[in-house]
């Protein structure tokens, strides 16, 4: 019999995300993980920086625990500038970055390791009547948007140099080559066409 675990679960979901996150900027150059892709500017180590920071609060700050303490970065701050957790400055390594993230593992997963999925911590960012907040519910909070992060990555991959995949190791693409995606894409754009008339 297997005997349920669901700190574990939860657990093992946001490390898949979290190491999809690094992955998506191996064999990189410091302007790609680094260059908006979007209009709204987002970039592969902007999604770190902002993940570890979601971690560091969350899994941190919320239940009493401050990575920071006094210390904290200016992008870290409540008066930071809007956005400033989503890209790096160009005196912000990629190293001191994911280092960082890394920590940010170590600080979390100590939080999640020592108290109860039950326990109760506050969010001192959240409205006062909505603050009190148990582990599990941040723990499902943080997973989701590490995930949804994650989506983002693998997305911005993709527009720099065509590489896909959902965990390193398990792309969960369908095989084909060149020609069997272009005509896939083609497909795909002429039902889009037809559908909008």
């Amino acid at each position: 019999m297997i005997e349920p675990n669901p700190k574990a679960d939860l657990l093992r979901y946001l490390q898949d995300a979290r190491e999809t996150l690094l992955w998506k900027m191996e064999g990189l150059s410091e302007y790609d993980v680094r260059r908006p892709l979007t209009p709204t500017g987002t970039n592969l180590l902007g999604l770190v920086k902002h993940v570890a920071g979601v971690e560091l609060g969350y899994l941190g700050d919320t239940f009493g625990r401050p990575f920071f303490g006094d210390a904290r970065p200016s992008w870290y701050r409540e008066d930071a500038e809007a956005n400033a957790d989503m890209w790096a400055t160009a005196d912000e390594s990629r190293e001191e970055i994911t280092g960082l993230y890394r920590r940010a593992w170590e600080h979390a997963n100590a939080t999640i390791e020592a108290l109860p999925l039950d326990a109760v911590g506050n969010v001192p960012w959240w409205p006062e009547d909505r603050r009190a907040v148990t582990l599990n519910h941040v723990l499902v909070r943080v997973i989701a948007d590490t995930q949804r992060h994650a989506g983002h990555a693998d997305i911005l991959r993709e527009l720099i140099d065509g590489s896909t995949g959902f965990l390193q190791g398990n792309d969960s693409i369908p095989p084909g080559d060149g020609a069997w995606w272009e005509e896939y894409r083609g497909r795909v754009e002429r039902a889009a066409r037809e559908a909008g008339g």
